[in-house]
């Protein structure tokens, strides 16, 4: 299992609809969430920030991201999604949500 933690910037203006969308979450984004092996998936606010976390249980995270990707319904809630956020310009290339290194765990 890996453990992900990444962090994007959410406009101001546009939180309560990210929030709207979030309370109610397309069940087919869901469905593909879980066929890509991604559990525990949270997100959290706090000043102008996005944090996702989530756990990977799957052999080939490259290619369940890409599934995902190649999805029409969660291409749908992407196409809706990125007008709210901006990302931040030190993400790495390739990268929407800034993908973050992982400095403390314990169980």
């Amino acid at each position: 299992m890996e453990r992900h933690g990444s962090v994007i910037q959410v406009k101001l203006a546009q939180l309560e609809t990210y929030k709207k969308y979030h309370a109610a979450v397309w069940p087919e984004v869901l469905d593909m969430i879980r066929k890509c092996n991604i559990r525990n998936y949270s997100i959290y606010y706090k000043d102008g920030y996005l944090f996702s976390y989530f756990e990977y249980i799957g052999a080939d995270y490259q290619a369940d991201m890409e599934k995902m990707a190649a999805d029409p319904k969660t291409q749908e809630w992407w196409a809706i999604m990125k007008p709210i956020q901006t990302p931040l310009p030190t993400r790495a290339k390739g990268e929407w949500w800034a993908e973050m290194e992982e400095v403390f765990h314990t169980d």
